[in-house]
């Protein structure tokens, strides 16, 4: 891998332990749909417009169907949303004191559009109150687009905090001008260095499995080659002791044994190909005896956001389930 000072300066990337990702330099993401979601309908429920004849309200944010995501790559971020989006209003003519209910429609915001060219159709129950309709249609809608407006500025300001940080030369650059403006030299000397890089945002994964196996049975099953290599169809690489690297599913999965308590624990740097280079999660495997059975207490720190369900899947349908149909012995 390319270090500082060396090379082409397009390629340089300084290697780092704990997955960060230096001079902006990888590609990593953001799954940004669950965000948005919460900061749609925190934008867009309670939207009121008023004139002299009525009144109106978004009540309920009633469907939004899509996925938002933020990449990094080469220290510029690229965006990706696409969102259906149905909300319920509801209004009341002044006069009268008849109240009305209707639907306001996006059915596509997309990084493609502009806010002003996105379509937003108003629309309203059978019966009068066309009034409150128009009053919606021109003030409701303005009142929207400046919505959608403030959730994709929020979007590329809020939730991408340090996604680009800066790179060594800026972080230079800002010491520099620290040491200059310091009345204390020593203090510039004595202070942390300055963060480079990108953190990736990561989850924890907690799940349980029961096997019809004693702890010794199931704790071979991880440690043992050949029963490696039943259970996951595929060839496998183990070194099982600590420090030593394994490799499993023809090298989609890899990483190194950080602490093995025989038929107890077994603790690891873990990895998956497509997730983000370098990046490693800590995962730890309880085995917990009980009568005629053993838990297995799957415990995984560092997961990135994005690849949380694929986590969850990878452990309950190749290593789980697997392991109960492979003939190793469990039953």
């Amino acid at each position: 891998m390319a270090k500082w000072g060396q090379g082409d300066p397009r390629w340089i990337v300084e290697e780092r332990e704990d997955g960060t990702n230096v001079n902006n330099w990888h590609w990593t993401e953001r799954d940004a749909t669950s965000w948005s979601k919460g900061k749609l309908h925190e934008l867009l429920v309670g939207i009121i417009v008023e004139n002299e004849a009525g009144r109106c309200e978004i009540s309920e944010l009633k469907q939004v169907e899509g996925e938002a995501s933020c990449s990094s790559r080469k220290g510029k971020l690229i965006f990706f949303y696409e969102w259906n989006i149905k909300l319920s209003w509801k209004g009341i003519i002044k006069e009268s004191g008849v109240k009305h209910k209707g639907l306001v429609e996006i059915p596509s915001l997309s990084e493609e559009n502009e806010i002003d060219d996105t379509e937003v159709s108003v629309s309203k129950k059978k019966g009068d109150g066309d009034i409150l309709k128009d009053l919606m249609k021109t003030a409701g809608t303005a009142r929207v687009k400046e919505a959608l407006g403030d959730y994709l500025k929020a979007l590329k300001t809020e939730f991408t905090m340090g996604m680009i940080l800066p790179t060594k030369a800026m972080a230079t650059q800002e010491l520099t001008v620290k040491r200059k403006l310091s009345v204390n030299p020593l203090q510039i000397q004595a202070s942390s260095p300055v963060a480079l890089g990108v953190r990736i945002p990561t989850v924890a994964v907690h799940m349980t499995e029961l096997f019809d196996t004693a702890a010794e049975q199931l704790y071979s099953i991880f440690t043992v080659k050949d029963l490696v290599q039943k259970f996951s169809k595929s060839p496998a690489v183990l070194e099982v002791e600590k420090g030593g690297k394994f490799q499993m599913f023809d090298g989609n999965i890899t990483g190194e044994y950080i602490e093995l308590l025989t038929n107890k624990k077994i603790v690891m740097k873990w990895r998956c190909r497509n997730w983000p280079e370098e990046h490693y999660a800590t995962v730890a495997l309880n085995f917990v005896p009980i009568p005629g059975q053993t838990e297995l207490q799957l415990d995984c720190k560092g997961v990135p956001v994005c690849k949380e369900e694929n986590m969850k899947f990878c452990w309950q349908k190749q290593h789980f389930e697997e392991i109960k149909d492979a003939p190793l012995g469990t039953d």
